[in-house]
């Protein structure tokens, strides 16, 4: 590891538990420093003894996505203490279940203002930074979930699709700059995003929620996905400066059967959407 590399700095939101940690505990193996920023200080603080543990250094600091201000605070952090930042990693991200006829407004609200208007306050935080550089590289963590879009989680696919969109124009926008873009799209691994998700009741008929919550749990336990597999692909993409990061080989052909027939893909994810929900009633 020479020492330019040692000294590249990396912020990351959500980095108190799941992916976010694992991202920040591989960038820290490779040497980095870490804006280690959470919602939860307890989280942040934790995932930075063992960033210290793991070789890296950096900081810790309350950051609540939600906010401009928060995330301006940490920008002017990474000024005063590091004079920038190389990478940002848009991590922070909550689940939603529910149809697009059961899901309140609210809860759409909820979900667009951390998933997506998260990653748009992240990359407004920084990209003044990463100008006056003419370097620098952002992430944003979507998930396949954004392309496959499965029923009963309407809110969550569309904020993560949005991500997807807002990616690709933020890589237009910025690649003459010299910034670059990535954005990640894991299909389901094991986490908590079960536990954190929101919820609502539908007005009419049963709550499908519990059902969406078996099919994922059962996508989670066939998933040979880890966190720590997705943090090293998405180390390996903003080192390679590569756009779309797709976790395992079936996810690409996934997406590129969508393109090729469309038609045939949605008859796919309908057929093994109905599997699944069959499945699940019988456990």
């Amino acid at each position: 590891m020479n020492s330019s590399e040692q000294a590249k700095r990396v912020f990351i939101t959500g980095a108190g538990s799941g992916l976010g940690k694992a991202l920040a505990l591989r960038f820290a193996r490779a040497g980095w420093r870490i804006a280690v920023t959470d919602l939860e200080p307890a989280g942040a603080e934790q995932t930075l003894r063992e960033v210290q543990d793991a070789g890296g250094s950096g900081f810790a600091q309350v950051c609540n996505v939600s906010s401009e201000e928060s995330f301006g605070a940490v920008a002017a952090r990474l000024r005063s203490e590091w004079g920038g930042v190389d990478v940002l990693i848009n991590n922070a991200g909550v689940a939603t279940k529910g149809t697009v006829a059961e899901a309140s407004l609210e809860q759409w609200r909820w979900v667009l203002d951390i998933n997506l208007l998260g990653c748009v306050r992240g990359a407004r935080a920084v990209i003044p930074l990463l100008s006056g550089q003419g370097s620098g590289h952002i992430v944003n963590i979507a998930s396949f979930a954004g392309i496959a879009n499965p029923p009963a989680m309407a809110s969550y696919n569309a904020a993560k699709a949005a991500v997807i969109s807002l990616s690709e124009t933020l890589r237009h926008e910025l690649e003459p700059q010299g910034i670059g873009v990535s954005v990640a799209c894991p299909s389901f691994f094991k986490t908590n995003l079960i536990a954190t998700s929101r919820r609502t009741t539908p007005e009419q008929g049963a709550d499908p929620a519990p059902q969406v919550d078996r099919i994922v749990e059962r996508l989670m336990e066939k998933s040979g996905i880890t966190a720590d597999s997705v943090a090293a692909d998405i180390f390996d993409a903003v080192r390679d400066r590569r756009f779309l990061v797709l976790v395992n080989a079936d996810d690409r052909r996934q997406v590129l059967l969508k393109r090729l027939s469309p038609e045939f893909y949605f008859r796919l994810v309908q057929k093994g959407t109905a599997k699944f929900m069959l499945r699940s009633q019988k456990s």
